[in-house]
């Protein structure tokens, strides 16, 4: 039954941190990789803060309940 409960939760905040991670925004181009000019920090407001704050505890409840089906298992 709890093994039935992480597999929920897993799959749930995978799809969760899928979705905040592809709605970031790309914060650096092809030319920022290679060595181009580009703005290395800016202030994150507004939604783009809101999304790496959510993207950061979706992983941290991801990997806890990965560890806890594997403890469960």
């Amino acid at each position: 039954m709890m093994s039935a409960i992480t597999s929920i939760i897993n799959l749930i905040t995978a799809s969760l941190l899928i979705i905040c991670v592809l709605l970031q925004n790309r914060g650096s181009s092809l030319s920022g990789a290679l060595g181009g000019d580009s703005e290395s920090y800016y202030t994150r407001r507004g939604l783009d803060r809101f999304l790496f704050f959510a993207t950061i505890i979706i992983s941290i409840i991801f990997t806890g309940s990965i560890l806890a089906n594997l403890i469960i298992s």
